[in-house]
């Protein structure tokens, strides 16, 4: 970018700051989010109702920020796979998945992961970089279908918690009024469980929360998430415990099913223990195997049956329907590995 900065991205009190700067009238912050974030534009010349000197400046020194995606991928189940530029020879993958009158999109927040977890494709890819605010929202707007998306999962490449500024700050271009004014009731935001950054989350932002669990037991959690060690199980139940989520704002736990490693009716009862006076739903999601990890998936059976003893104890237990499966953009599958060692950046 020759060394300019983007605008898009760029919460109120940013535009703010950066109008004052400049020495401009306050209100110019306004106008400029409206540009950003209010039209359909991508050039800071078509910013009409600022003065052609403030452009010149503005373009001197930034661009608008907007990145078009490079490539799309469609499934035979209407998904579509979206790959976007980060960085310098760095991608991200965001997937677009319609389901009746729904276009849900799943934003990536990391150019890979740290995380290391064991059936994630993405964490098998390592870490690049974080993305930043305008990144994350860039994955919403600069999609064909941005106009029509109804929900947005931050459930993409990455621990949206060890970037949480960033997270933050895309959640609020996302849904204040003068950026996007979409209810934060439509946004669900996933993490792993990092135990400082669910407390800023939930203190911070009024999205709703989803924890990968994907077992009750500390030993075989640490076994497929080394986040365990730092973060225990334990101590994530305790902030949700302390939280109200018997209004709007919901909280689900993520559940890969493997076979024979989490489906038995002890998981289960485990789980009833466990989230004991927490509403909440349980989400089952189908494993997709990858390469170089010895976990399996579940057969149909033992899936729907262990999904039926989570129902009889009392928690609202759903499947998961698996999208986007023959273009790689189901749940654990995304990662520009293979990109990333094509370009030299391994």
């Amino acid at each position: 970018m020759n060394g300019k900065t983007p605008l898009f991205g760029k919460t109120l009190s940013e535009l703010q700051a950066l109008v004052a700067s400049y020495g401009w009238p306050k209100f110019a912050a306004r106008q400029m989010a409206d540009w950003l974030y209010g039209k359909e534009i991508s050039l800071i010349d078509e910013m009409s109702n600022l003065s052609k000197k403030a452009r010149e400046l503005l373009s001197e020194h930034h661009t608008f920020g907007l990145a078009e995606p490079v490539e799309v991928k469609t499934s035979t189940d209407g998904t579509k796979k979206y790959l976007f530029p980060a960085g310098h020879d760095q991608f991200i993958e965001t997937a677009m998945i319609p389901f009746k009158d729904r276009k849900t999109v799943c934003v990536s927040t990391q150019v890979g992961c740290k995380m290391g977890c064991l059936f994630c494709m993405t964490g098998k890819q390592g870490f690049q970089g974080q993305l930043t605010a305008g990144e994350i929202a860039n994955q919403i707007r600069s999609i064909p279908e941005w106009r029509e998306v109804t929900n947005i999962v931050y459930m993409g490449m990455g621990e949206s918690f060890d970037n949480l500024d960033e997270v933050l700050k895309s959640v609020e271009i996302l849904t204040a009024e003068w950026g996007y004014a979409m209810s934060p009731r439509r946004i669900t935001v996933s993490s792993i469980g990092i135990v400082p950054g669910l407390i800023r989350f939930l203190d911070e932002c009024e999205a709703h929360l989803a924890i990968s669990l994907h077992t009750p037991f500390p030993e075989e959690r640490q076994q497929l998430m080394p986040v365990q060690i730092a973060y225990p199980l334990d101590d994530v139940i305790e902030e949700v415990r302390k939280r109200d989520f018997g209004g709007q704002r919901r909280v689900s736990f993520e559940y890969i099913v493997f076979g024979g490693f989490n489906d038995t009716p002890r998981h289960a009862k485990e789980l009833s223990r466990l989230l004991t006076g927490i509403k909440c739903r349980i989400n089952l999601i189908r494993f997709h195997p990858i390469p170089g990890t010895p976990l399996q998936a579940t057969d149909e059976i033992t899936l729907q049956a262990f999904k039926d003893q989570l129902n009889n104890k009392g928690l609202l237990t759903t499947i998961r329907t698996s999208r986007g499966l023959d273009i790689d953009a189901a749940c654990g599958l995304l990662s520009t590995q293979a990109l990333a060692i094509r370009s030299g950046n391994p």
